[in-house]
């Protein structure tokens, strides 16, 4: 067991990448020897379907001193899975990468200068031009721009970070099944930089990227982090009340002045318009205290299932 902890932690969460892995594990440890400083690798398989965990096994025991192999029982999500290598990572910095090569291993060099540079407890590498779909780098933008505007971010992020141990390691105390990295990091500090890095094409498997999957994120962020659907609600029903009052007093003016009938037309569309406002608060309301009834269950947000470090080889 090595109990002098390293420089470095590099965190990697897996989900289908059995072919890069070998690749992007000697890569990593090329650009570590360049820089003089010592490192471990966390790579955390979010339960993939492929043979990801065997790659990972064999590149564990081939190096168990540099790798740390966790497996997890399920399916959590990319931003879960980095949470846990975070919570086994014993560096001084933490880095985290993606596993698909997108991001070359290279580029970390210029997150440690821009650090040293700024003092920054947080430096993100961001992409001059993304080599992904078009769809993806659509949803991707709408996403961030969106980010920016509610909480109030200085960038665009991306999931390639260096940041101080001391600051990853606040977000362990945030245990809800739904964690967005992002958000939480913009809550702890404002000392965050940013540097222009490469990004280039998958050189392996394609992306496992969705629309689905890009609207589940957003409308978990939107209920976990925002009370912007709460605020609609109320804004909403102002509105409503508004133009309901007025329409009133429109109809009571002309009964009144011009003794016209009002009819059944104006009573129905007045009762459907408030019963669908009322059905969508409902439904508002509903996805909230579901939520809150997740969070009062106190489901962590990963559960490991199998570790491979040098502690038990």
């Amino acid at each position: 067991m090595n109990w002098k902890s390293p420089d470095f932690s590099i965190v990697v969460p897996v989900y289908n990448s059995s072919e890069s892995l070998e690749e992007l594990f000697r890569r990593i440890g090329q650009t570590m020897y360049k820089l003089e400083r010592s490192f471990e690798v966390i790579f955390v398989d979010d339960d993939s379907t492929d043979s990801s965990w065997k790659v990972l096994a064999s590149l564990q025991k081939e190096n168990p001193a540099a790798i740390t192999a966790i497996r997890l029982a399920r399916n959590f999500g990319q931003h879960n899975a980095t949470i846990c290598g975070i919570a086994q990572a014993t560096g001084s910095f933490i880095i985290t990468i993606d596993d698909d090569l997108q991001n070359p291993p290279e580029e970390m060099t210029k997150l440690v200068e821009s650090m040293k540079e700024t003092d920054a407890d947080l430096v993100y590498g961001i992409y001059g031009k993304k080599h992904h779909s078009m769809a993806r780098n659509l949803g991707s933008g709408a996403l961030k721009g969106w980010s920016r505007r509610v909480f109030k971010t200085k960038g665009n992020g991306s999931s390639f970070r260096l940041m101080k141990s001391s600051l990853a390691k606040k977000l362990l105390n945030h245990q809800i099944n739904f964690i967005y990295i992002d958000e939480l990091f913009n809550w702890y500090t404002n000392h965050i930089s940013f540097v222009l890095v490469d990004h280039q094409k998958r050189p392996y498997q394609q992306s496992t990227y969705t629309s689905r999957s890009l609207f589940s994120m957003v409308s978990n962020l939107v209920i976990y982090y925002t009370a912007i659907p709460l605020k609609m609600m109320v804004y909403g029903g102002f509105t409503v009340a508004l133009f309901s009052f007025l329409a009133g007093v429109m109809f009571i003016y002309k009964k009144i002045v011009h003794d016209v009938p009002l009819g059944f037309t104006a009573l129905i569309v007045a009762i459907l318009f408030s019963t669908s406002i009322i059905l969508l608060s409902l439904g508002v309301i509903g996805e909230y205290l579901s939520r809150i009834y997740m969070v009062q269950n106190q489901k962590p947000p990963f559960a490991i299932k199998t570790v491979l470090n040098d502690e038990v080889l």
